[in-house]
């Protein structure tokens, strides 16, 4: 195992997967009312067929692997890919991003499988709000799979919340004092523009080169903790990503900030991500794909297919494009599995 790094001599150890464009709720900031036009399930990749890549890029340095979607647990069988992909030489962490709603069903499944750690998207905690941003009145099931995840033993359970001036920022010290009361790891994430087509409320946030006024900075975030006491830096707790950590006095839980706007982080930046037909992304804001589901189906080799994955490690840029307006024009964020 030789390991993979980029142009910019950034180590890449990271595959995050897309099992899936589907996903049962509609966040505003992420899909369309009525969906988006769902891929034939012929053109998504096998279980089998990323394992084969997953196994090759093990043997070429990625050591964590990530499942997202859509969202990943409306696929039949997920606890089944785990498995074969817990079994893969090099690979020593599986985690899963999920919004919660089917995790109490199959939590126990995932950490028998080789589950290691999930994350949970829930921007809201009343019920009404929780509808107007996923569309969906599933917020008990949410709440739910959260305590099943942590009785399992998928530890920590990380709970993500993407603020919205004027549509959820009024929790943020709720969903802070939750690391206080029952130990969450909570992390704020900033509202990132993506597609320009999505829907106005959500990912573009950029209107006329201005930030849009959904937008809220990690530091304006912060500025509303203050009330709650000094937020004191603390170390990582278990992950693969970008979120700097902070704990409030007394709170056996921590509060994260994840910056992708004010604060890049592209100077760290550690992944690839393979969306669910099999296209390698080399960053999540940029358009460019390396086509690997035709190869893979052609019979092509295992070299064969490591040049490919190479390909997309050689074109991942030196930082993302928001400062000047572009944004990615192909996919919404749920056909990226974020």
């Amino acid at each position: 195992m030789t390991g993979l790094s980029d142009t910019f001599s950034r180590p890449i150890n990271y595959l995050r997967i897309s099992v899936t464009d589907r996903c049962n709720l509609r966040c505003i900031y992420c899909l369309p009312e009525d969906g988006i036009q769902l891929m034939n399930h012929d053109d998504i990749l096998s279980y089998e067929e990323i394992v084969s890549v997953a196994r090759l890029a093990a043997e070429m340095g990625i050591t964590k692997l990530r499942l997202t979607g859509g969202e990943p647990l409306v696929r039949a069988n997920l606890p089944d890919l785990v498995s074969m992909l817990s079994m893969i030489e090099g690979i020593d962490d599986i985690s899963l991003t999920t919004n919660g709603t089917l995790l109490k069903d199959y939590a126990g499944e995932l950490k028998v499988a080789g589950l290691k750690r999930v994350n949970v998207s829930l921007d809201s905690l009343g019920e009404d709000k929780f509808e107007r941003i996923t569309r969906r009145r599933n917020l008990s099931q949410v709440l739910e799979g959260i305590e099943a995840a942590k009785s399992c033993g998928l530890d920590p359970v990380k709970v993500n919340m993407v603020v919205m001036r004027g549509v959820n920022d009024d929790e943020i010290q709720d969903f802070a004092r939750l690391t206080l009361s029952q130990s969450w790891h909570v992390r704020f994430i900033e509202l990132m523009p993506f597609n320009p087509e999505n829907p106005p409320e959500g990912h573009s946030t950029r209107a006329g080169g201005e930030f849009w006024h959904q937008f809220m900075s990690a530091d304006e975030i912060k500025e509303r903790l203050s009330s709650l006491g000094e937020l004191k830096p603390c170390k990582a707790i278990m992950g693969n990503g970008p979120a700097r950590y902070f704990r409030l006095s007394g709170a056996s839980g921590t509060v994260g900030f994840i910056t992708p706007v004010s604060q890049h982080f592209c100077i760290h930046c550690n992944r690839l991500r393979l969306t669910a037909e099999g296209k390698l992304r080399p960053c999540l804001l940029s358009d460019r794909e390396v086509d690997l589901r035709q190869s893979l189906r052609n019979g092509a080799s295992p070299e064969k297919l490591k040049q490919l994955i190479e390909q997309a490690v050689r074109e991942k840029p030196a930082r993302h494009q928001l400062a000047k307006g572009h944004l990615s024009s192909k996919r919404c964020m749920s056909q990226v599995g974020g």
